[in-house]
């Protein structure tokens, strides 16, 4: 943390410890249509002490169930206890959503400061000893309490969530991991700053016009644009941004700039050492993570997380990556032949190179199919892809969206929907907010803002934020996708509909609160969706005339989707492999992080002219997200997703009213209601297969 942060927290610490609280709006009700935060009125200085009040709040709620002097029952011990912490939970859910997508230097330092509380409060929570005796009773007599089977598995959840986290541990070692954990959660909470602040201090300045050769002119206007506003008219800047980077990398001629583009971008916090770089804050995190998985019983960190996810287990995991690799790795290198053949036929006298694949792919793409995705982005404007997405859900789940103006929103360009069923019934709101900012993470995700639960027959509707790093409008034209952005809507609208289609009684158990490697399918289908040429022809329209994407546009998109398919597959692939490979580590010594990337590409015979899709230094999902020992999850549950949409094929119609309603029933609205696989298979009818997934990438 900067010096001038920490000292301004101080300050602010000392001003706020007598804050009146009737005045911070976190802490009242909230006074706004549909219950959203009042973002107009909160304030930085509003966090802090409400995170304070939420949490001493919440240990008097788990202090009052853990004394009761009644005898243990589901509803005085399991359902108080879930239903507990509204107030924390408020107050986090509208921190940390705006930490993600709008923060600043003081956010990050409160941040810095509430996040070891915060964990402190979850061990407090964990390892209170009265409290985990009554929940064990209940579990020990469980098949004769009358449970349903929503209550038994919030009752199965809550068991195993206490002995993961250390309830029978003896005092002793309960002592120890408080420790680990305290430290592990700043560790994780420093590598996402660094890659933060790596993101943003790039810049690469052109001045010579000839060094934009072969840029389209929307990607040069971005890029003068992007000048002007960091004040240096008549310049063209570029950024780490992938929305800036990667159509250098795919249409520029300047071979020094592609390479200079990707290197700074596989460097990120990974640069000499500095202050931001994430090596020695791997050590850490990989170090600690041993260190309390081995404490809790576990091999390695993979096995401990990998325990409650519907993999089971490392084994089972690397077995379910090599049944893709080799198709993928072979896919690959004959496409890297391809591309060297098409250097070679241009006279260059090359080697392909990773700065080289992009750009000859492309080339590659054009020649085969007569296909420029530059020539696509007119018919892909953000806001009819916005509304084709709506469309869809409306035709498969009967949502209706309207768009509420006037509302509290945290940025500008935050948009926001209230989304109905067929009945005009309440399903939530939407959030909206797309476009890549100083004070924003890099990538796309979907977070609750508050969530489904039904409590005293009230059946609490969710909020709902979908964030991304899009493609801007400039002063010629709106915001126009490239097919990586259109398949990113659709992707993170899929966990929208998961937590907003959510009817669960219990919020532990509502909407996207399920494992990991099946948290992915909501999602995953939906991308399935987007490039069918009847859901294509709904919202893919020329921004300027309106027009409908022709027929021949849209055949050259399908006989192109199996293009640059190994490419694809190993990037992601070779992320979930290093993910793996750091996760089974039981050495808690120090390692040079480089060598083990190294070590771990050879030993799955990594192609040199791929990159991993994340390089350690800058893999959020794996170090700070929440995705440890869980990467593969993107491809197992496109295993799900896609033996799922082919029921939807095997009809004939992709908007199968049959079909639609029991994925909403048995997926949907279900949450974790039940194991992963039992729900599953009650949609399908059987356990998916991968032959879907291997013939839509092309590999079997």
């Amino acid at each position: 943390m900067k010096k001038s942060s920490f000292i301004l927290l101080l300050i602010m610490s000392m001003l706020l410890s007598n804050c009146n609280t009737d005045k911070n709006p976190l802490l009242q009700n909230y006074d706004t249509p549909y219950g959203v935060p009042p973002f107009d009125k909160i304030k930085t200085e509003h966090y802090f002490p409400a995170f304070q009040v939420g949490i001493k709040q919440h240990q008097d709620e788990i202090d009052k169930i853990a004394s009761n002097k009644s005898a243990p029952t589901f509803e005085n011990t399991v359902a108080a206890l879930d239903y507990s912490g509204e107030l924390l939970k408020k107050v986090s859910y509208v921190f940390f959503n705006l930490y993600s997508a709008d923060s600043n230097e003081q956010m990050e330092a409160i941040a810095q400061q509430i996040t070891p509380q915060l964990t402190e409060h979850n061990d407090n929570l964990y390892l209170n000893e009265a409290l985990f005796k009554r929940i064990k009773t209940l579990y020990e007599q469980k098949d004769k309490l009358g449970l349903n089977a929503e209550q038994n598995r919030l009752l199965e959840k809550y068991y195993k969530n206490f002995v993961r986290n250390g309830a029978d541990l003896n005092a002793e070692q309960k002592a120890q991991l408080r420790e680990i954990n305290k430290e592990l959660s700043l560790a994780e909470l420093q590598f996402g700053q660094n890659v933060l602040a790596e993101t943003n201090a790039y810049q690469k300045w052109i001045t010579d016009e000839q060094d934009l050769a072969g840029l389209p002119d929307n990607v040069r206007q971005a890029a003068a644009e992007a000048a002007e506003q960091a004040g240096k008219k008549g310049a063209w800047l570029f950024t780490l941004q992938k929305a800036s980077f990667i159509p250098v990398l795919q249409y520029s001629e300047n071979r020094d700039l592609r390479k200079e583009l990707l290197t700074a971008y596989t460097h990120i916090a990974n640069n000499n050492n500095n202050q931001h770089d994430n090596k020695t804050v791997i050590n850490k995190i990989m170090k600690l993570r041993i260190q309390k998985a081995q404490l809790l019983g576990f091999a390695t960190p993979a096995n401990y997380y990998l325990d409650d996810t519907m993999a089971k287990t490392p084994d089972k995991v690397y077995s379910f990556l090599a049944l893709l690799w080799e198709p993928s790795l072979q896919k690959a290198k004959e496409e890297a032949a391809e591309l060297q053949q098409l250097m070679e036929a241009e006279d260059k006298g090359e080697k392909l190179e990773p700065w080289d694949w992009w750009f000859y792919a492309e080339k590659l793409r054009k020649i085969k199919y007569d296909l420029n995705e530059e020539a696509l982005r007119p018919y892909f404007k953000l806001e009819n892809v916005r509304q084709g997405v709506f469309d869809l859900t409306s035709r498969l789940y009967g949502l209706q969206f309207k768009k509420l103006n006037n509302m509290p929103v945290y940025n500008p360009e935050v948009e926001v929907f209230e989304v109905l069923d067929a009945d005009g019934s309440l399903v939530g709101i939407l959030y909206t907010d797309y476009f890549p900012r100083a004070g924003k993470q890099s990538g796309a995700w979907m977070n609750n803002i508050s969530e489904q639960y039904i409590k005293n027959g009230i059946n609490h509707r969710p909020v709902i934020c979908n964030v991304g790093n899009l493609t801007k409008s400039t002063a010629e034209h709106p915001s126009l996708l490239n097919m990586d952005e259109v398949e990113t809507i659709f992707h993170e609208f899929g966990h929208a509909l998961h937590g907003l289609l959510a009817q669960s009684t219990y919020p532990s158990l509502s909407g996207t609160n399920v494992a990991r490697d099946f948290v992915e399918l909501p999602s995953q289908i939906m991308e399935n969706w987007c490039w069918e040429p009847e859901v294509l022809k709904t919202y893919a329209r020329h921004y300027q005339t309106n027009e409908v994407i022709p027929d021949d546009l849209i055949e050259k998109i399908q006989q192109s989707r199996l293009f640059n398919q190994g490419f694809n597959m190993t990037e992601l692939l070779a992320a979930a492999y290093l993910d793996m490979d750091y996760h089974t580590r039981k050495d808690t010594s120090d390692f040079n992080v480089e060598d083990f990337e190294s070590a771990s590409m050879a030993k799955i015979g990594m192609i040199p002219q791929v990159h991993v899709r994340y390089h350690s230094t800058y893999f959020n999902h794996i170090f700070t997200g929440g995705y440890c020992a869980g990467y593969y999850s993107y491809s197992w549950a496109e295993v799900l997703a896609d033996d799922a949409f082919q029921a939807f094929k095997e009809t004939g119609d992709v908007y199968n009213q049959e079909l639609s309603f029991a994925f909403r029933k048995k997926i949907l609205e279900r949450g974790d209601s039940d194991e992963p696989m039992k729900l599953y298979i009650d949609f399908r009818g059987k356990e998916p297969q991968p032959d879907a997934l291997l013939m839509k990438r092309g590999l079997k």
